[in-house]
């Protein structure tokens, strides 16, 4: 996350500054000269307060913690491929088996490499992995993973989807039919989606693509480990409304974090 050097802005001169410093954040042209005008009109005692109450009343308000069901939680994990979408659902995997048994849907049908990728993450946390013949119908290997869940007593699912497919058509028909046939069961509890910190401003497209296509309920941010500087997470809830939950912090199967909406914001001005 980036660190903002904050001086006394308020004047004129650092206005400017300051406002290229959030757009390097990610934050946007629009969204970065939006919270300097607000600042600008609020009476602090510091700069850096001021400017902090502006950026927490960007974040959204929903409930940041995951929607447990009863007896299954089903949660579609979605995001272009390259985000690290197939290793989240590992992670998350693991941050749940202490609550009960946890089922994986390798439902990328299109990408070999991601349904392996799964099985492997399966083998290692000891994990039940349902998957289907390359290319076959990523909604029917969903059907299987939501029943198999049931007879397991499984407590989660998550089901890996295709992050691109032909056009963006196809994508919304896929993802669609993936939940509707899921629905058919039980209720999909959150369709989270994976976005790359690093990506910049082609996050908040990619999150508007996705929600278009079936209801996002929550972000995982990845990728916060190294140099990127996480503004994308203010400028999605602020645009979109979707919540970040989910932060990944590191390579490690461990390295998954709930969303700090004070440390983040700690953590984008000091």
């Amino acid at each position: 996350m980036t660190k903002i050097k904050v001086s006394d802005f308020l004047h004129k001169p650092d206005l400017e500054e300051l406002t290229n410093e959030l757009i390097a954040a990610d934050l946007g042209q629009d969204l970065s000269n939006e919270i300097i005008e607000q600042t600008r009109k609020i009476k602090s005692e510091t700069p850096e307060e001021a400017l902090k109450s502006v950026l927490y009343s960007h974040l959204s308000k929903k409930p940041r913690i995951l929607n447990v069901d009863s007896p299954l939680t089903a949660v579609m994990v979605v995001g272009v491929n390259g985000t690290g979408k197939t290793t989240t659902i590992a992670k998350l995997a693991r941050m749940f088996q202490n609550r009960g048994s946890v089922v994986l849907a390798a439902a990328d049908t299109f990408r070999a490499a991601a349904v392996e990728q799964l099985q492997t993450w399966g083998k290692r946390i000891d994990v039940t992995v349902i998957s289907g013949k390359e290319n076959s119908d990523p909604a029917a290997v969903a059907f299987d993973a939501i029943e198999k869940s049931q007879q397991l007593s499984a407590s989660f699912l998550f089901i890996d989807t295709a992050g691109r497919l032909h056009n963006k058509s196809d994508l919304m028909n896929e993802l669609g039919k993936i939940k509707r046939v899921i629905e058919k069961v039980a209720p999909v509890s959150e369709v989270l989606m994976v976005i790359d910190a690093t990506t910049g401003q082609n996050g908040l497209q990619q999150a508007k693509i996705f929600a278009e296509a079936v209801q996002v309920t929550g972000i995982v941010l990845t990728k916060l480990d190294g140099s990127a500087r996480g503004g994308i997470a203010l400028a999605i809830e602020d645009e979109l409304d979707i919540p970040i939950k989910f932060v990944g912090t590191g390579e490690s199967i461990d390295d998954l974090a709930v969303f700090d909406p004070e440390e983040y914001i700690r953590g984008l001005i000091s």
